[in-house]
């Protein structure tokens, strides 16, 4: 599934920051739940792709966790407009209170970046998800769509804000 190459030089940017400049940039935030059950549920939930099945992306991996190294083939759409993206993981993190990843685009994204989705257990208890991304067209049709892509990216953080937090309630 993997082979192929790495679509942009700032490979791991989302882990440590600042994003790099060049680039569209998403922050997005959701208190999710309370407590270490829901933290637990929702790590496990973003880190073996669960939630982006869930929020109904199909998801091919080479690995059932994210580990770095894992090929991973996310696709969005409905029938002949379904699109299948390439990506591979290139950091994760299981500590005991953050769990997650960050996949980067491969050569045949439409996409050119980086996006991560972290679940943490703060020290009150809240439990919160964070997806963190920067990208750029890479394809004619990206470029088309100009200003409409990050809105659409915004919109899928929220998404998976939502579904993660029924996961972590247990729903």
């Amino acid at each position: 599934m993997n082979g192929g190459t790495f679509t942009y030089r700032e490979v791991g940017a989302t882990r440590l920051g600042p994003l790099p400049d060049g680039y569209h940039h998403l922050h997005h935030r959701t208190r999710i739940g309370r407590g270490r059950p829901a933290f637990e549920t929702a790590g496990a939930a973003v880190t073996t792709w669960a939630l982006h099945r869930r929020a109904g992306a199909r998801v091919t991996a080479t690995t059932a966790r994210a580990e770095r190294g894992t090929g991973v083939r996310v696709s969005l759409g409905v029938g002949p407009l379904r699109i299948g993206v390439p990506c591979e993981v290139v950091w994760s993190v299981y500590e005991k209170d953050r769990a997650g990843f960050a996949y980067g685009t491969l050569t045949g994204h439409p996409e050119c970046g980086e996006e991560s989705f972290v679940v943490e257990l703060g020290e009150d208890g809240s439990v919160w998800f964070t997806v963190r991304a920067f990208s750029r067209p890479a394809r004619w049709y990206t470029r088309l769509a100009g200003p409409l892509v990050p809105v659409l990216q915004r919109a899928y953080a929220r998404w998976l804000g939502r579904n993660l937090a029924r996961i972590a309630a247990g729903g």
